[in-house]
């Protein structure tokens, strides 16, 4: 039974520390350190002040199944007993297997569902479960780091539960190549992907003419940004493309990968946003959330590898987004966060504030610059805004 018509719906945070125990071992970037630091920095900060987080369960194997194939999710379990030839991607430099892999890939699915659920249930317009965003993993196989696509399931499982036309938006570095392909041809998923160019970053998808299969033509949507994109061309990208496109899609629903690699500092991509950057992306997000998607609005994480100076600060700004109580980027960290963070990573240089200082001020797009990104931009409208009765020359639309 939803919410009484009229009654405040805080925003639901989904967090617990058992989705630390994703975790795929020794040097490898995706280190679960990330998560704890930001609801550590989160909680310093009094962002999550009278939340009552939500825990998370295992998604069973029929949620898994809407997005998985039967025999992947045997491989999964049986990886970590199984000596050799894995196939399905396992055991790869990039998915390498670990002990209980099925069970913490699950959590991170289960925490995606259960945010999901909050929405679909209407105990609350807004959810967020930073532990997913794990929008690689294909229907048989694991991929950039992804075991089991959270993001995709929880579409499905939207789709099945009261929502009949859902907005995705994905705002990582990568191309969100696995939510792309489970609803390619499913003209009821709208996939908007901002990412550094394939020609110069893996998976090598996401191409402008990348726009749906047959019976979903043009709800496949690709910004490819030349590598360097700073703030100010990464936003006037995302202005100059994604409201039109939301407007005109008119989705139930908004939910959004939020990773943070295309950070300056990201040492596993080359865009050039900062946290200032970053902070503006989610505030842009949930404007649209509430102008296009009834308020509504599913936040996740993502990918993210300078584990110290930028994720944290970046997903508390999500967070503090997400749940209405914005951080003043001008805020200095608190002196128990950085004790912290110098006990456990001495030599790790440490910011003082929540901003970089950035300048995120651009031009909107008007048609007429000739830059890398405006190219960018260019090819996508061309390729995209005829099939939404959008004119790609007109800056108006």
């Amino acid at each position: 039974m939803g919410a009484e018509q009229g009654v405040a719906r805080p925003p639901a945070v989904v967090w617990d520390e058992s989705v630390l125990a994703y975790d795929l071992g020794g040097d490898h970037p995706l280190n679960p350190v990330r998560l704890d630091l930001t609801v550590r920095l989160a909680t310093a900060l009094g962002v999550l002040d009278g939340v009552d987080p939500i825990a998370p369960a295992h998604a069973t194997d029929p949620e898994l199944e809407r997005v998985h194939d039967p025999a992947y999710l045997a491989a999964v379990r049986a990886a970590p007993s199984t000596a050799w030839d894995l196939g399905h991607g396992l055991g790869t430099t990039d998915n390498p297997v670990f002990d209980r892999m099925h069970e913490a890939s699950s959590l991170i699915v289960g925490g995606s569902l259960a945010a999901a659920r909050q929405i679909a249930s209407g105990a609350a317009d807004r959810a967020v479960s930073i532990a997913g965003g794990l929008h690689h993993a294909m229907r048989d196989r694991a991929a950039g780091f992804c075991v089991y696509n959270d993001c995709a399931v929880a579409i499905s499982w939207l789709l099945d539960n009261g929502f009949d036309r859902v907005a995705y938006v994905d705002t990582d570095v990568h191309h969100g190549d696995g939510v792309q392909a489970a609803f390619y041809d499913d003209p009821r998923v709208l996939t908007v992907s901002l990412h550094q160019s394939p020609l110069s970053l893996w998976p090598g998808t996401g191409r402008p003419a990348e726009l749906g299969g047959p019976n979903a033509e043009g709800t496949a949507v690709n910004v490819a940004l030349p590598p360097g994109t700073p703030d100010r061309g990464w936003l006037r990208a995302f202005h100059a493309v994604v409201p039109s496109l939301l407007t005109a899609f008119r989705p139930q629903v908004l939910v959004t990968q939020c990773g943070v690699d295309s950070h300056r500092e990201d040492p596993l991509a080359d865009l050039s946003l900062t946290v200032d950057g970053h902070r503006a992306i989610y505030r842009a997000l949930r404007h649209l959330a509430d102008t296009t998607a009834n308020g509504k609005w599913l936040a996740l994480g993502g990918g993210g590898y300078e584990l110290v100076r930028v994720v944290p600060r970046s997903w508390t700004h999500l967070l503090a987004t997400v749940l209405d109580r914005d951080v003043d980027p001008r805020v200095p960290l608190p002196a128990s966060w950085i004790s912290h963070v110098a006990r456990t990573a001495p030599n790790w240089p440490l910011p003082t504030t929540m901003t970089e200082g950035a300048d995120t001020s651009f031009a909107p797009w008007d048609g007429s610059g000739g830059d890398p990104v405006d190219e960018a931009v260019r090819a996508t409208r061309r390729a995209v805004f005829p099939l939404h009765g959008l004119d790609p020359e007109d800056a108006r639309d």
